[in-house]
């Protein structure tokens, strides 16, 4: 445990933000979950609607530093990806 005042209250500070770091995180995953989900059920307008929100997630936690921006840049281009494949299923069709 901490002795010095300086160091019980970077104890306190660690403690929230590993808390809205988890939080963060945690939304992130059930987006990119909920997306994944639409797009095998079909339903490409609703997973499309959650695109930005997701986007909005990985943005804000990588100003906060809770990730870093080589994960964001390579999970936005994973979904992207995604969508991507099935826009050309959509025009081959």
């Amino acid at each position: 445990m901490p002795k010095t005042k300086s160091a019980k209250k970077a104890l306190r500070k660690s403690k929230k933000r590993r808390i809205e770091n988890l939080k963060r995180k945690e939304k992130i995953k059930k987006l990119k979950k909920e997306i994944k989900s639409l797009l095998k059920e079909n339903k490409i307008e609703e997973a499309k609607k959650l695109l930005p929100l997701f986007y909005k997630a990985i943005d804000k936690a990588v100003k906060k530093g809770t990730i870093k921006e080589g994960k964001a840049s390579r999970e936005k281009s994973k979904i992207a990806k995604i969508f991507s494949k099935l826009g050309q299923k959509e025009v081959e069709s």
